[in-house]
């Protein structure tokens, strides 16, 4: 555990002199560390942050972190830059991705038990009453919307309410992919006219699958390879998940949302860095 915290301090250290970041000189305690111990938290705590603090100072690792207080306002301040890194190890991930294959997919994330949705405070609305069909489950809270690498590694991810199908969910990505690119993704991103203005706009080509009702079918040969090159993302949320606490701890919904992201984000540097 200490081997792989000191290599993501040391990671992310290096990505933020890289990308120029600066801060206040007579600061004790840096970015670089708040990042750390949060994405520590994610990865071995479940995201605990109490106990990330009193690993990473017991450790000696990083002996002058912040108390619990402090460091929340801290890595609230930093939620910006904390996407931003992200965004930057995406773009390098998409450079060495020389298939140029992307897998497109969405896991339900509840922010209460459903027996609880009416003293629900992260969020309020019928907009976040969801239903998963492939996993024949009602939730109530995000969908997370995932564009990853055809060996699942995320690339870009999305929060959206539980009740937006996942076809119109896929609308508020940016689509940052390389041109040439190809996307798989399961029948229910199906949008004739949305495939037809990736491939006129940015040459990226949807690959979705089709319903046995569709007006616009695959090769039975095509229908294999998207049922193949899906399996994987499916693995990749199931290893996200296993990362999640029994119920996320929030008390506003930026600070759950936080989570979210620092949990994608260290399972992609766990998988393609460290």
């Amino acid at each position: 555990m200490k081997d792989k915290t000191f290599a993501i301090y040391i990671f992310i250290d290096d990505i933020m002199k890289e990308i120029g970041h600066k801060e206040p000189s007579n600061r004790n305690t840096s970015d670089s560390e708040i990042i750390t111990t949060a994405l520590v938290a994610a990865k071995f705590f479940h995201g605990n942050i109490d106990n990330a603090i009193s690993f990473v100072k017991g450790a000696d690792i990083l002996p002058g972190m912040l108390s619990k207080s402090r460091f929340n306002r801290r890595i609230h301040s930093i939620f910006d830059l904390i996407i931003y890194l992200f965004s930057h190890i995406a773009e390098v991930i998409k450079r060495i991705n020389i298939t140029s294959e992307y897998i497109i997919d969405s896991f339900p994330v509840p922010v209460c038990e459903n027996i609880r949705i009416a003293r629900s405070r992260i969020v309020k609305g019928n907009q976040f009453r969801g239903f998963k069909a492939s996993m024949r489950k009602y939730f109530y809270g995000f969908t997370v919307q995932v564009i990853a690498t055809i060996d699942g590694i995320p690339v870009e991810f999305a929060f959206i309410p539980g009740s937006i199908h996942d076809s119109e969910g896929m609308k508020n990505m940016f689509f940052n992919l390389p041109e040439g690119s190809t996307l798989f993704g399961d029948s229910a991103y199906t949008d004739y006219q949305y495939e037809e203005d990736c491939m006129e706009a940015e040459n990226i080509k949807m690959m979705i699958a089709r319903k046995s009702n569709s007006k616009k079918k695959h090769e039975p040969w095509q229908d294999f390879i998207i049922s193949f090159s899906r399996k994987r993302i499916e693995t990749m949320f199931s290893q996200i998940s296993t990362m999640f606490p029994k119920r996320i701890h929030a008390i506003t919904v930026n600070g759950f949302m936080l989570k979210l992201v620092l949990f994608i984000f260290v399972f992609t540097l766990n998988e393609k860095f460290l």
